[in-house]
């Protein structure tokens, strides 16, 4: 099997991707930007051949050099990123060299909004009404039809980017100050929940889930873009029945296959209104956060069911584990130091956030477990303390 591994290099935490492809006996090819010599003796062993491209924004550069990888080695049989940034351009790929995978048709589904909330739909999950937005007639429209507060995305867009409430005649007036016309917008009714979780997972090559968890978001994406809060989030040890109910409905709605998937949710009361389909892992170093969380091996899991083999059986039950960054220029009240120490035995990982996500989400990431919820919240609380 040939499987070309698009950026392998970036961002680091995803190397283990390539890695543990490679320990299936897969030959495992990568197209990235960084000089060879960058990679590292365990990326370097993993690759059979690496070709560099000098912008892999370049689709036509990226078609020549999977072109040149396929003459050399073969059919391809598999291209992937796991990157969000990367998806469109990895369908692009498959579609153009007949590789097994989501294609630009498929994606379609998972990158507007509007779409999504369709299939939210058709699985029997809540949604609020919304309308796309393409003209200034469409928000007069959709302030009659849905009326205020709103909640104004870009229809295809990631996260909590160039995202507006809208609350009062003044707020619209200054988005469509804002807005560039070119950018297709979708206004949906805002919630009123603090509370988003997720349901995220694995599906096999037939579309069988053989990983599924769920997080909880301390302060709401948007709360993080607005305030600059110190992002905190963790996975829980059970999942609410009626999350999961959800949640797989949705997965066999969209219908990927050996894909990951990160659905986002408010939760409002007992109940949970669906938000996003992402067709990918949830970002940042989420992927350590789940195997943390389930003392599992979520890399060495992709790789199984890629090589056609069950995933490893499950084990530990599951813990709390957090995710919780620091930023460079907030003064805490507790150092470092205090925390490492503190925290020396739940303390799992301590890495540098990279530089694209920084800004948003904090400079230092610290991942922590635990068997008790009391103390999961007194982490958050000590962790983030600061002074006043």
């Amino acid at each position: 099997m040939n499987f070309i591994v698009i950026s392998p290099y970036y961002p680091e935490n995803f190397q283990p991707f390539t890695i543990e492809l490679a320990k299936k006996g897969i030959n495992v090819l990568g197209i990235g930007q960084e000089p060879y010599e960058q990679l590292g003796p365990d990326l370097q062993g993993a690759l059979t051949e690496y070709f560099r491209v000098e912008n892999l924004e370049d689709i036509d550069e990226v078609k020549r050099a999977v072109a040149f990888l396929f003459y050399k080695h073969g059919p391809i049989d598999r291209i992937e990123s796991h990157n969000e940034y990367w998806l469109e351009n990895d369908a692009v790929l498959r579609e153009q060299f007949h590789i097994f995978g989501a294609k630009p048709n498929h994606l379609r589904k998972t990158k507007f909004k509007s779409k999504m909330k369709k299939y939210f739909a058709e699985a029997g999950v809540p949604v609020v009404p919304g309308q796309v937005i393409k003209t200034e007639k469409d928000i007069t429209r959709s302030l009659k039809k849905i009326g205020l507060p709103l909640i104004a995305k870009p229809d295809n867009g990631v996260g909590a980017a160039a995202t507006y409430k809208l609350t009062s005649q003044a707020d619209v007036e200054h988005f469509i100050d804002q807005w560039d016309r070119e950018t297709v917008y979708f206004f949906e009714k805002f919630v009123n929940s603090s509370e988003i979780c997720t349901y995220d997972g694995l599906v096999d090559r037939n579309g069988k889930i053989v990983f599924e968890t769920t997080f909880d978001y301390h302060y709401t994406p948007l709360e993080l873009l607005e305030s600059q809060k110190d992002n905190a989030y963790y996975i829980l040890k059970t999942i609410d029945p009626k999350l999961q109910a959800y949640g797989r409905a949705i997965v066999k709605a969209f219908g990927m296959r050996e894909r990951f998937f990160h659905i986002e949710f408010f939760r409002e009361g007992d109940d949970y209104i669906a938000i996003e389909y992402n067709n990918r892992p949830a970002g940042g170093f989420t992927v350590d956060v789940y195997n943390f969380a389930h003392s599992i091996d979520l890399y060495r899991d992709y790789a199984s069911i890629v090589a056609g083999e069950e995933v490893a059986k499950r084990t530990f039950e599951p813990q709390y584990c957090l995710a919780i960054t620091r930023r460079d220029t907030t003064q805490y009240v507790h150092s470092e130091e205090d925390l490492r120490s503190r925290y020396a035995g739940q303390l799992k990982m301590e890495k540098r956030m990279p530089c694209a996500f920084a800004a948003l989400q904090g400079d230092t990431i610290y991942i922590l477990t635990t068997d008790n919820r009391t103390e999961l919240e007194e982490m958050i609380a000590y962790i983030s303390q600061t002074h006043s």
